[in-house]
């Protein structure tokens, strides 16, 4: 099952936290996206390697089988999406959530007409107006972490009507004072998804580190 834009929405905004698979072998995919899952994570990004000349089709391949195995579980999307192609493939595949690192209208229309979640990157206060006048569903604020939580206080005064995700920089640590700012959420590449761990096959390591970033937002909310 692909989930809807509506629905996919509601568990991103939910769960809050999306894990950000990159260069993560087929070979280990079904592993780390298990470890996840018991970590209690809930939403994924299957990152297109624009490095690869296989790139499309190698990403495709992933989200399609991760799909058809956790497709009624998890919403699953692309990142680092820099064109309509890539989208559309997506799309084909099973994906409900297009994520990519600029604001390319083209893409966030398409994403869109495709009732899929957008959630372009951005960084200046021009950026992320243009993103949401696009059709943003959530403006991806990167790099988050060398910006810091009072930049986006700083830009939710004026732009507080546009949700915003932090990546780029997060630790378990500094995930309340992000939440404090006013984020809906956040994109975790390798301080969740391990690459030592990836490639020694220490899966553990990986459930352990979702268990903590699931944790560390849950105790903020529980503390509201």
């Amino acid at each position: 099952m692909t989930f809807t834009r509506s629905t996919a929405l509601q568990q991103i905004k939910t769960h809050k936290l999306i894990a950000i698979l990159r260069g993560v072998p087929m070979e280990h995919t079904d592993c780390v996206v298990q470890a996840l899952l018991e970590g209690g994570i809930h939403v994924l990004e299957f990152t297109f390697d624009h490095g690869q000349p296989d790139c499309i089709e190698a990403t495709a391949a992933k989200i399609q089988h991760v799909s058809g195995k956790y497709g009624d579980t998890l919403v699953i999307g692309c990142g680092t999406a820099l064109s309509v192609e890539e989208a559309e493939a997506a799309h084909e595949a099973g994906a409900s959530l297009v994520i990519t690192p600029n604001v390319n209208p083209d893409v966030i229309h398409r994403t869109r007409e495709l009732d899929m979640v957008s959630m372009p990157g951005a960084m200046t206060p021009t950026e992320i107006e243009l993103a949401w006048r696009s059709g943003a569903d959530i403006v991806k604020i990167f790099p988050a972490g060398n910006l810091g939580p009072g930049y986006i206080k700083a830009i939710r005064g004026p732009l507080g009507h546009i949700p915003l995700s932090a990546v780029g920089g997060m630790s378990v640590d500094n995930i309340p004072a992000f939440l404090d700012a006013g984020v809906c959420g956040f994109g975790l590449g390798g301080p969740l998804v391990i690459p030592a761990a990836v490639k020694s096959g220490d899966y553990a390591a990986i459930e352990a580190r979702a268990l903590a970033f699931v944790k560390a937002v849950h105790d903020w909310e529980a503390a509201r």
